[in-house]
């Protein structure tokens, strides 16, 4: 049987109240001694509660503007001794330290006080010493004490005291332990990132919450998403997100980004790759013509929206198997239809900004780079052939460079009209991305004839735009930079087809 601890006396400091006057109501009526100090005392003695003063306990004020409160061998020693110690008891005994059985922190807020774009001042005094100290302590004696170190843990310990009368398990001490250097140790990592800005000589992260999936990328592996889904989104309908959904989630929406600002402009994905998009007047023609760039592999995919979805498209919609729809918003009654599918995940994506940096591990470490915020535009095009490009064209290949940025290398992406045609993606050659690319416009009846070409990287040989130039493609961009980027152009000028650089390489592996 695992052995049951009383609480007796409480020692109680925290910056957020919320939520602690029913703790603080709930101990008195145990008996529990309660110990407390500063806005946190007079916060107890409000409630009509009795108090013991760290102060009277230590002989010794809140020092240095409340630098110093609780750091004192009477207040530690309270904490740290070990109840089955002999010469522990003995040392408590001799210098009159009463035993702590529970403590209740929460420190001060370093981390959204960064976020405020507060001072540097203002941010170094959030930086909490006797809380973090107090949530070790206490964690580190969890065979004899409780520790309380946010106010997330509120809750079970209520619980407890309102069924065990005070009395705690093993199993429950080690548990509440763990979450206090859960919260300790994401607390230093966040004070940790702040000093060190950006300098990348180590690895440090730290998620709090996390949400286990069904499985992870197959059935017969594990996983686990870590970060807070509901800051990004509000899930108005449907099933649980799964491993791949929310790795199709993520690629639709660092699309979208890029064309946040767009006219109407409809996306559908299938495997982190976008296999129709189109922007139009409306968006249901949006939706229309983005499906009609691959009808097959829209079959269960994820589609997103720049703006608020309609009736006219949701019916559109509500025609295909999908796994997710995302969207700002929705109309009421658009709403309603695509309801009607009871497993089709429904999301509403909040305005929120999104990651600076991307890691991945690889071998026995991590790979981190800044994330590719780059958004190539016309007015920036370097035209380097005789013939300049229309001025639809300039659109449409601003719209293509677009694409083939989110879309997996090697790749080239064949658009027109504002229309998604095809891409070829993920290929070992750029003359294999390019036929796949020809080759699914066509297997559509797509009309190729002044339709331009995207590439995510220079062409090092002009194979790929006498193949373009044969299927009629009039327009071509690419990052340049390669030793011959004049076999290319000299192409282009032979036949009259225009091309610009950006100067830029999108590789995405």
């Amino acid at each position: 049987m695992a052995a049951k601890k009383t609480i007796k006396n409480a020692l109680i400091s925290v910056f957020d109240k919320q939520g602690l006057d029913s703790i603080a109501r709930k101990l008195d009526e145990l008996g529990v001694t309660i110990y407390s100090t500063g806005g946190t005392q007079k916060f107890i003695e409000d409630l009509g509660i009795s108090v013991e003063r760290v102060e009277d306990l230590t002989s010794y004020p809140s020092i240095l503007g409340g630098r110093v409160k609780t750091l004192h061998p009477k207040v530690f020693g309270g904490i740290l001794n070990r109840r089955s110690n002999e010469g522990d008891q003995t040392e408590v005994a001799e210098y009159e330290i009463p035993e702590i059985d529970l403590v209740i922190v929460d420190l001060y807020p370093f981390e959204d006080t960064v976020a405020s774009g507060a001072s540097h001042q203002d941010i170094i005094e959030k930086i909490d010493i006797g809380g973090i100290s107090l949530i070790r302590a206490a964690a580190k004696n969890y065979d004899d004490v409780v520790i309380i170190p946010s106010k997330q843990q509120y809750q079970p310990l209520l619980e407890i005291l309102n069924t065990s009368g005070g009395e705690t398990s093993d199993e429950e001490r080690k548990a509440f332990a763990m979450n206090a250097f859960d919260v300790s140790s994401h607390y230093d990592t966040e004070i940790f990132k702040y000093f060190n800005n950006g300098v990348t000589d180590v690895f440090k992260q730290s998620i709090s919450q996390s949400q286990v999936l069904r499985y992870g990328e197959n059935p017969h592996q594990k996983g686990v998403f870590y970060g807070d889904l509901e800051q990004m989104f509000d899930k108005l309908h449907g099933k649980d997100l799964s491993y791949n959904n929310l790795l199709d989630i993520d690629a639709a929406v660092n699309l979208m980004e890029d064309f946040k600002a767009d006219k109407p402009s409809f996306a559908i994905l299938k495997h982190n790759n976008a296999c129709g998009f189109a922007t139009r007047d409306t968006l249901s023609e949006a939706y229309s013509d983005a499906l009609a760039g691959d009808p097959v592999s829209a079959f269960g995919g994820i589609l997103i929206s720049n703006t608020k979805i309609d009736l006219a498209t949701a019916n559109e919609i509500n025609k295909l198997f999908c796994e997710v729809v995302i969207a700002p918003g929705y109309e009421a009654d658009a709403l309603d239809v695509l309801k009607e599918k009871k497993n089709r995940v429904i999301l509403v994506q909040k305005p929120v900004e999104l990651p600076k940096k991307q890691f991945r591990t690889i071998l026995n470490g991590v790979l981190e780079q800044d994330k590719d915020f780059i958004t190539d535009n016309k007015e920036n095009f370097e035209t380097r052939t005789k013939t300049a490009p229309t001025e639809q064209e300039l659109n449409d290949l601003e719209f293509a460079n677009k694409l083939v940025k989110h879309t997996k290398s090697n790749t080239i992406v064949l658009a027109k009209n504002g229309q998604l045609l095809a891409s070829g993606t993920g290929q070992t050659s750029r003359v294999d991305a390019l036929r796949q690319a020809i080759h699914k416009a066509k297997s559509f009846d797509f009309d190729l004839n002044g339709a331009v070409m995207a590439s995510d990287a220079f062409f090092p040989f002009p194979d790929c735009v006498e193949i373009a130039h044969e299927a009629g493609i009039t327009a071509v961009i690419q990052p340049g930079g390669s030793i011959k980027d004049e076999l290319s152009i000299n192409y282009c000028n032979d036949k009259g087809l225009s091309m610009v650089f950006t100067g830029n390489r999108h590789f995405k592996h």
